[in-house]
């Protein structure tokens, strides 16, 4: 599978933020993206990340989808700027969110979602885990179990929003949902074929395997 259109790897600016709230995370995002739209040379950034609890909708997300009133829930609810129905994110679930400019790489977006899938699948199979595709769906199964979700949102090929993996979280806030919409396929971790698996091991992997994917050059942001 081709990658970069450059022949030198392109700098990406890793931030590992621990815990962060989806209202903190998406303005930062968006932050970034002006930034990269008014200065289309900036580096692109990787943001990884975990969210308390917090349910998302897509722009054009259906609300029959979710078993409670979001008007009246007690964990935060955002419709946000992304494609795809509603989801679940809470501890235990590493997010990221790469912020890239696309006509550096392929101006694409079934390329550019097809890679985020690749980086997962990659990462899993390190584990001897058999992380598939399912034709027609976005994400990445085990074993029929959804065990990482994709959404996106690009603006003048700069993307936003991006990936989540349940390594080790509590399941029990996606039995709230139809999980993007999928009635006839279950949620699942990778803690149920790992037990002892644990955010940062994943995490790590996830930059390597984001960096061999994309044919960038990783680089931690001096934040940290």
């Amino acid at each position: 599978m081709s990658t970069s259109i450059l022949s030198q790897p392109r700098r990406c600016i890793l931030q590992n933020l621990g815990t962060v709230p989806y209202a903190v995370a998406w303005e930062m995002q968006r932050s970034l993206v002006q930034q990269r739209l008014d200065h289309p040379n900036l580096e692109d950034t990787l943001l990884l990340l975990e969210h308390p609890p917090v349910y998302t909708l897509g722009t054009g997300a259906n609300t029959q989808f979710m078993k409670f009133d979001p008007q009246h829930s007690p964990i935060p609810v955002y419709r946000i700027e992304r494609g795809g129905e509603v989801t679940y994110h809470c501890p235990g679930q590493l997010v990221g969110y790469p912020i890239l400019n696309l006509r550096y790489y392929q101006q694409d977006l079934h390329w550019y979602l097809r890679q985020l899938e690749e980086v997962i699948i990659q990462v899993l199979n390190g584990y001897q885990l058999p992380g598939k595709r399912i034709p027609g769906l976005t994400g990445v199964w085990v074993d029929s179990c959804k065990v990482a979700a994709i959404g996106i949102k690009v603006k003048r090929w700069i993307t936003m929003h991006g990936f989540s993996i349940n390594v080790c979280p509590d399941l029990q806030g996606f039995k709230n949902i139809i999980p993007c919409g999928i009635k006839d396929k279950s949620v699942g971790s990778l803690k149920q074929f790992i037990p002892e698996i644990t955010v940062e091991e994943i995490q790590t992997q996830i930059m390597k395997v984001f960096a061999q994917v994309f044919n960038i050059e990783m680089v931690s942001s001096a934040f940290e």
